[in-house]
């Protein structure tokens, strides 16, 4: 993916960015888009069962040109499990990032727009509701 570069008030050269029409998707795995595995029970992971409409919605957005990472709690052990479910369901995928903090109740700090979806039962299309959220719509 081509990045663009940018600069801040001064000139100065920033960390360049994707194109606008270009999202960064980080994506949960356990819950969110397949049956919630918990990392102790990792003998269930290769089994889980992945929820068709997420399929189905992720490699749409891979197809229109957006990164698709997940990002998961599983651990740097779970990674070949992980990515041969992932492959073997048929999600594609630029990347994949294990040791998410576990618990929930997370805080993303950055100096980039951030926007957080919470996952809740149906995964489709994201619509804005608001200025400020954009939430999966039912």
């Amino acid at each position: 993916m081509d990045l663009v570069d940018i600069t801040d008030g001064s000139g100065n050269a920033a960390s360049p960015v994707l194109p606008e029409h270009v999202k960064n998707y980080l994506i949960d795995i356990d819950g969110t888009v397949g049956e919630d595995i918990p990392n102790e029970e990792p003998e269930r992971m290769s089994t889980a069962e992945a929820y068709p409409d997420a399929i189905e919605t992720i490699n749409r957005w891979y197809d229109e040109g957006h990164q698709i990472c997940f990002f998961t709690a599983r651990t740097e052990d779970h990674r070949a499990v992980t990515e041969a479910w992932l492959e073997e369901k048929g999600f594609l995928y630029h990347s994949l990032l294990m040791g998410k903090p576990r618990g929930g109740n997370y805080h993303w700090i950055d100096n980039h727009v951030v926007r957080a979806t919470r996952y809740s039962s149906k995964f489709t299309d994201l619509v804005r509701r608001n200025a400020e959220i954009e939430v999966f719509e039912d």
